[in-house]
């Protein structure tokens, strides 16, 4: 005896599997996972797990990750052209073609400046070093160095 596809009925697919699947990946990989990353990063590496945070007076300033907004002519600046505007970092020349508007700024000997900027050269890279120098720390010793022109900002 055959039996058509007619004579059968209806079957609706199942898909409680997949959805409980699903949600359960969701879960797991969504909310539990990064929750338990989060936790161990901050337990492990408090420091770089909050996003390397600098203070200055008690009071959080910046990241030593991130850019700040410098634009005032007192400060050194950031980079204008960089991919992502979130450049931390300069480099040594272009901290080097500031240093007149600082000086002219605040009074600040030139020489003072160029040796603030020699003490922060960082090397960078792994195959050709290039050097670059941070520019919140850059402001930060200034601020700290020369309290009596940089008292108003902290």
């Amino acid at each position: 005896m055959e039996t058509s596809n007619k004579d059968k009925p209806d079957q609706k697919p199942d898909y409680k599997p997949v959805m409980g699947i699903a949600i359960i990946s969701l879960l797991i990989c969504g909310l539990f996972f990064p929750l338990l990353i989060t936790g161990v990063s901050q337990v492990i590496f408090p420091y770089q797990a909050n996003g390397e945070a600098v203070q200055l007076g008690g009071k959080t300033v910046g990241s030593n990750l991130i850019a700040q907004n410098f634009t005032l002519p007192v400060f050194f600046h950031p980079r204008n052209n960089s991919a992502s505007g979130l450049d931390p970092d300069i480099t040594v020349q272009d901290a080097f073609a500031q240093i007149p508007r600082i000086e002219n700024a605040t009074g600040i000997p030139m020489a003072s400046l160029q040796q603030l900027v020699d003490r922060n050269i960082d090397e960078q890279g792994r195959f050709v070093e290039i050097q670059y120098v941070n520019v919140l720390s850059l402001n930060l010793q200034l601020v700290q160095e020369y309290p009596s022109v940089y008292g108003s900002y902290v």
